[in-house]
């Protein structure tokens, strides 16, 4: 099976791609209505927070028509106990943004157990705010014969202060399997007991039954989990909202498969199930509905493992030609301009939702010498050009005092506008004396066709910046 990253709204992607029966291990970790905004946190270069971030999704849903819609579909075709649960959360919770999630919710959790074999199970994360409700979902969807734990991770932090009740600091993972023929692998995921239990074990003063193969000395773990969250400073932080730490899916695809399975994450966001499940040698599919996914886990699976999109696995809902790019800037801009940023590793400027761009749409950040970091400012157009835009380009240049700027255009650019960017001159780079057009224009064909932008020691995105240069430079 050939490992396939999705873009596009889950429910359709499930929909019409992934067949009946075919997944080993879902771990979901969707939303959790909880009414706040979450943000890439993107890095400078020189490792600070940006202090424009990108919102990547809104954790905040509405009742709209096309939830009215989904609501009457599950009504129409779904099974007669889900029909009858869900009119009776609507009768209970009213039509409301946490009925809403629900309607979502039990659209895609349907989907979910048809395209799980029935050896497979279901791990889906949530947080005390609709725990409760989802729980019911899950015994309805599911059947309560089939719920296995409600595990509790429990984390510290130290942010969140209150004088008026108890920290909240736990997530609740909700474990369900399709069938009672479901496979669990308790001695993938064995711990240690305690020193002192360990000593009475080796006494033979207690015993607990069946041993651990090769080591009586070793136990399933509780349904509570102490796995720290990922802090500041750990190297697998990549700055995107709600990520989990790796040691959190690794015990839950451990436990719930083997090598050769495969695992779905249908909310997969940075990447975090997908990278686990590449590192244990499992099959995956990853699902997300932003750009900015999609990119962070490209980039993740190819500074991570060296995998390359399109000939190590599979991506499905990017715009492959000119035609698809235009379908997607005509669906939804913003995703078309992150998804061209993505083409040129530049990073998006600003939330275009909370306020102006400034004639900014991304920068790309790079090496001018040990000591020096510049910036490229990048402009994204899908619609008609012209030598005005050029000529705003180079202004916004200059007054951000920017070494370069970057155009990319979906339509092709005029013999005026090409000319205007040969006016602007060149950069010199003080490291190897190669001079760089000041302004740039570059297609989304071009883009398309292999082509890049032309920037000295260019620096990542994702990854923290540094303050000097790497030990080994990329060839010019």
């Amino acid at each position: 099976m050939e490992n396939v990253l999705y873009y596009g709204d889950n429910l359709e992607v499930l929909r019409n791609y992934i067949p009946d029966e075919s997944v080993d291990l879902i771990y979901l970790d969707p939303p959790f209505n909880s009414k706040a905004d979450y943000n890439v946190l993107f890095r400078e270069p020189t490792g600070g927070l940006s202090k424009a971030q990108i919102t990547a999704f809104e954790d905040t849903w509405h009742w709209t028509e096309e939830t009215e819609k989904t609501f009457h579909e599950i009504v129409q075709t779904g099974p007669g106990q889900v029909v009858d649960m869900l009119q009776a959360f609507r009768n209970f919770i009213k039509r409301n943004d946490m009925m809403a999630y629900l309607t979502m919710m039990c659209a895609r959790l349907l989907e979910l157990k048809r395209v799980l074999k029935p050896t497979g199970s279901i791990y889906l994360h949530c947080d005390p705010n609709a725990s409760h409700y989802l729980k019911v979902l899950m015994d309805t969807i599911f059947g309560h014969k089939n719920f296995r734990n409600e595990i509790v991770w429990c984390y510290k932090d130290p942010s969140g202060k209150t004088e008026r009740y108890f920290r909240k600091k736990h997530d609740v993972i909700l474990f369900y399997s399709k069938s009672d023929e479901y496979r669990f692998y308790a001695d993938a995921v064995r711990i240690q007991y305690s020193e002192r239990t360990r000593k009475q074990i080796e006494r033979g003063t207690i015993s607990f039954g069946r041993k651990a193969k090769g080591n009586p000395l070793d136990k399933v773990p509780e349904d509570w989990w102490e796995i720290p969250i990922i802090n500041s400073q750990a190297k697998e932080r990549l700055g995107y909202p709600t990520q989990k730490p790796e040691k959190l899916l690794e015990r839950i695809i451990l436990a719930s498969s083997k090598e050769g399975d495969v695992v779905l994450d249908p909310f997969c966001g940075c990447g975090t199930t997908i990278a686990v499940a590449q590192r244990l040698n499992r099959h995956w599919i990853g699902i997300d509905i932003t750009h900015l996914a999609i990119n962070l886990i490209k980039w993740r699976l190819k500074n991570t493992f060296g995998l390359d999109a399109g000939k190590d696995y599979k991506v499905i809902g990017e715009p492959k030609d000119l035609s698809g790019a235009r379908a997607l800037a005509e669906q939804d801009r913003f995703q078309f301009q992150y998804w061209a940023m993505s083409l040129v590793s530049a990073r998006p400027y600003i939330d275009k939702k909370r306020g102006a761009d400034k004639g900014i749409d991304g920068v790309i950040y790079f090496y001018m010498d040990k000591d020096k970091i510049g910036k490229a400012i990048v402009q994204v157009k899908s619609g008609k050009v012209s030598v005005k835009d050029i000529r705003e380009l180079k202004a916004v240049v200059e007054r951000e005092k920017a070494q370069m700027g970057i155009f990319i255009t979906l339509e092709e650019p005029t013999k005026p506008m090409q000319e205007e960017a040969l006016q602007g001159g060149y950069y010199t780079c003080p490291i190897t004396k190669r001079n760089f057009p000041k302004l740039q224009i570059i297609t989304l064909k071009e883009l398309l066709e292999g082509k890049s932008p032309l920037v000295p020691f260019q620096i990542s995105p994702y990854k923290e910046g540094q303050k000097t240069l790497p030990n080994t430079l990329p060839l010019l």
